[in-house]
């Protein structure tokens, strides 16, 4: 019986044969925690009598969640990991505006084909994109990590996820995230490694493989993974030293189930307050009135996203009853935008351009709606109170948000370009 990509990955870390349902203590490749988690990590860290960290070039901190601080509560937590960070001796501390923890990982060469990443956020199996083993852990599992450099995990079955067609125009990669959720539910691939498959999932660049791949979890993933081409290796050269192992499925490998998405005529997708999974085609919510419109995250932050809105904002202005949120998702991307003007567009437009980091994502202190207020956001979570506590979160793509706040409803973008 041949291995998948995840069974490989774990063979490779444990230096044994494993398959799906066996338990591995597995090498770390890279160990990550944000201003939301590194605090508790760290007390564990120190409550469990760690001393020294394993490696202080493979654990990398951001404050990106509440970036930059609002109160002096959240810059107490800020200081810690900043003292722990020198006391450590982490070479890699990635302080306020640098961006969201899953954008900057990639663009700053942490992670590599055939890795194994672990993270103290959800989210970090954005990373599968780049055929790496990424997943989410809990703080007190990360000060473990950041002890000994290894962790026990049970390697997960696989689910091969097949998409097939050419998307329509404005029709993009979270258009058929929210779709495949939408159809496998938000608990209808707990622990699943799901991999995307199929033609169009290779016709796609590494942003929409990494939009993919961020929300596998909002169907209960362990982790998303897409296997590596030369579209990976042209985006990993030149960010690493050198280039990481090619890790394929096998060609007998085995997979739980296989499932098939053909997207010729799938039309933009709303996720639909309070469940990532209550997801409708466009038609059925258009007319919907907005509050607020917020694109970035790390789930369509991207200089992509940026462009893709740029490009259906040109010349217009945001509806007078809209206000309009753009969080880069990097220092990086935001250089870039300003460098190919789009962020002069989306300025001119009436967009509000905040630093890089999570904002209104999170809810913690930017962008919190009014009880009663709608938002349409381009983030991963849509659940009750996480933008506010009576507001309501809708989701969908950087096209369906641009052409919202012009309209100031719901709108399919394609009839901003009709």
């Amino acid at each position: 019986m041949g291995l998948t990509i995840s069974e490989k990955i774990f063979r490779d870390h444990s230096k044994e044969k494993v398959v799906a349902g066996d338990f591995s203590l597995a090498n770390i490749d890279i160990a990550m925690a944000h201003d939301g988690t590194a605090p508790l990590a760290i007390e564990s860290f120190k409550n469990m009598g760690g001393k020294e960290v394993w490696d202080p070039s493979k654990i990398v901190l951001f404050i990106d969640h509440v970036s930059p601080s609002p109160q002096s509560e959240v810059s107490i937590i800020h200081r810690r990991m900043r003292e722990f960070a020198k006391e450590k001796n982490l070479l890699n501390f990635f302080d306020v505006g640098s961006g969201v923890c899953h954008q900057v990982l990639p663009e700053k060469g942490f992670i590599n084909m055939g890795f194994l990443v672990v993270g103290a956020d959800s989210h970090t199996c954005t990373h599968g994109a780049l055929g790496a083993f990424a997943t989410g852990i809990g703080s007190t599992d990360l000060a473990a990590v950041f002890i000994s450099g290894k962790l026990w995990f049970k390697v997960p079955e696989t689910f091969r996820l097949d998409v097939t067609g050419n998307p329509p125009p404005l029709v993009t990669a979270k258009d058929i995230i929210l779709h495949i959720i939408g159809e496998i539910h938000a608990d209808g691939a707990t622990y699943k490694a799901v991999e995307f498959c199929g033609e169009t999932v290779r016709d796609l660049d590494i942003a929409g493989r990494m939009t993919l791949c961020n929300m596998a979890v909002e169907m209960g993933a362990k982790t998303g993974l897409v296997s590596p081409d030369q579209k990976t290796c042209s985006y990993l050269s030149g960010r690493v030293k050198s280039l990481g192992k090619m890790v394929e499925n096998d060609p007998d490998a085995e997979f739980e189930e296989t499932y098939h998405f053909e997207v010729d005529d799938l039309s933009p997708q709303v996720a639909c307050p309070p469940y990532v999974d209550n997801v409708k085609p466009i038609e059925e919510v258009e007319g919907r009135h907005v509050d607020q419109v917020f694109l970035g995250s790390c789930t369509n932050g991207r200089l992509e996203d940026l462009r893709l809105a740029a490009r259906l904002l040109k010349g217009k202005r945001i509806h007078r009853e809209v206000r309009m949120i753009v969080m880069p998702a990097s220092r990086e991307v935001y250089i870039n935008a300003v460098k190919e003007g789009l962020a002069e567009i989306l300025l001119d437009a009436g967009c509000c351009m905040s630093n890089p980091g999570c904002g209104p994502c999170v809810g913690g202190h930017l962008g919190i709606l009014a009880p009663g207020e709608v938002c349409l956001s381009t983030s991963n979570r849509n659940f009750a109170g996480r933008m506010g506590e009576k507001g309501e979160i809708y989701l969908g793509s950087p096209a369906t948000a641009a052409a919202t706040a012009v309209k100031g409803v719901i709108t399919d973008p394609r009839r901003l370009e009709a």
